[in-house]
């Protein structure tokens, strides 16, 4: 067994720098742990007066009375760190996904809450599935398309709760389209929608599978200034035709999502498949930028927790 103080003392370190830091960036939810000390793989999110702990799969073993008893340890020092109470800790015990990602859920029902980020509004879940609604890591390209979006059309693939969505449209898009295939994820950006005051007659939710929406998109020549796609790195979603990697068919997406994009327009391509590389032959096709490293905000420092490009027209 490990010495829980280093954890402790590590979490407290790290609240003391970044508690700061969110003040002044305005934001509700942020990554205080991530892994930090090899012992403790725990992931620790700040949303609001809530954690959400997550425990990484590591194949460990331990007895279940160990187990049980390292994990309320754990519990006790967020709690004791943050001062919020342990009912205010939201724990999961994260196996390895084989593919499903955020889609699957959990068991726990949990309570919806609003976070703000950036003067955006939120719904978030840290009970219910997996993820929570809202990617962390994606914030500062998160505020980047809100910047860029005044009197453009905005697209969004992918697009999970429709954060970068939200971002668009209060950031003045003069329209713009949210796919994505799950009807879950899909209403829960149309709250999320309403709770910014976006008129969806102007920014439409769109059910469909991305490979479909891409040829049928291409088919009626639509056509757009800003383009967002964060595919996930595997899907095999029993909705969609093909199962979906991410390093296999990123010629397709990214080429698919070009021909919709304006002489002028720009494209976010994103993932999280650590092992990732973009082919030679897109970099050859178009002008690419690796955004990355701005990308990634401060409190997953030192972490590669996603890639991104920004894509242009030759």
């Amino acid at each position: 067994m490990n010495d829980i103080s280093a954890f402790a003392n590590r979490l407290g370190k790290n609240a003391k720098h970044l508690l700061k830091w969110a003040r002044r960036q305005q934001i509700e939810a942020w990554r205080l742990y991530d892994r930090d000390i090899p012992q403790y793989p725990f992931a620790v999110d700040i949303y609001g007066d809530q954690v959400h702990l997550q425990e990484y799969d590591t194949g460990w073993l331990l007895p279940p009375d160990e187990y049980e008893a390292w994990l309320a340890e754990v519990v006790e020092a967020v709690s004791f760190v943050t001062g919020f109470p342990p009912q205010h800790i939201h724990l999961k015990r994260r196996a390895r996904q084989k593919g499903l990602q955020q889609y699957e859920k959990t068991g726990a029902e949990g309570e919806d809450f609003v976070i703000h980020e950036n003067g955006r509004a939120f719904w978030v879940n840290l009970d219910k599935y997996l993820d929570t609604g809202l990617f962390l890591d994606h914030r500062n390209t998160r505020r980047r398309v809100g910047e860029e979006a005044a009197g453009k059309r905005f697209l969004n693939l992918f697009a999970y709760t429709g954060s970068f969505s939200v971002y668009a449209a209060t950031g003045g898009a003069v329209s713009s389209e949210t796919v994505d295939l799950s009807n879950t994820y899909l209403e829960w950006a149309k709250r999320n929608f309403a709770l910014n005051g976006i008129d969806e007659r102007c920014h439409q939710i769109i059910r469909a599978d991305v490979f479909r929406y891409l040829e049928q998109a291409a088919a009626e020549q639509k056509c757009f200034d800003l383009i967002v796609m964060d595919p996930p790195s595997f899907s095999n979603s029993k909705k969609m035709l093909d199962v979906l990697d991410v390093q296999r068919d990123q010629a397709v997406l990214i080429d698919g999502a070009m021909q919709l994009l304006a002489p002028a327009g720009c494209l976010y391509f994103s993932n999280n498949l650590r092992s990732f590389v973009l082919e030679a032959a897109i970099m050859e096709r178009y002008q690419v930028w690796d955004v990355s490293k701005s990308s990634v905000p401060d409190d997953f420092r030192n972490k590669k927790i996603h890639q991104c490009w920004q894509i242009r027209h030759r």
